[in-house]
C-alpha cells in the first residue's frame, strides 16, 4: 500500500511548482517587454519627435544630423552634441546656415 506523502513532501513540491510558474511569468514579461520595444521602434525611428515625419540624414564633417523638412526640426543622437561643440567657429556657422529657411 502506497505511503501518502507527508505535509513537507507536498509543501516541497508545490514550491518547486511556484518557482517554476515564477520563471514561466517572468520570462512571458520580458518577452512581452522585448516585443513592445520593438513594436515602438518600428513604430518610430528616423521620425520627427515634434511632428511624426520622417527624419533625413545629413553627414556633415563624419556627423550624421538628422533633419525634419516638414517642420525643420534638427535632432542629434547621443554624443553628437560633443563632437559639434569640438568644431571651429566657421565649420559651426557653415552648419548652421545649412539648417536655416
Amino acid at each position: 500500500m502506497p505511503d501518502k506523502p507527508s505535509t513537507k513532501e507536498e509543501e516541497y513540491f508545490m514550491r518547486i511548482e511556484l518557482e517554476r510558474r515564477k520563471r514561466i511569468e517572468e520570462e512571458n514579461h520580458r518577452r512581452m517587454a522585448e516585443e513592445e520595444k520593438r513594436k515602438q521602434k518600428e513604430l518610430h525611428y528616423m521620425h520627427c519627435p515634434k511632428c511624426g515625419m520622417e527624419l533625413r540624414e545629413i553627414d556633415y564633417k563624419g556627423i550624421n544630423v538628422d533633419k525634419c523638412f516638414s517642420c525643420d526640426g534638427v535632432w542629434l543622437d547621443a554624443g553628437e552634441i560633443d563632437l559639434l561643440a569640438k568644431l571651429e567657429k566657421p565649420a559651426l556657422d557653415k552648419l548652421f546656415s545649412v539648417f536655416k529657411k
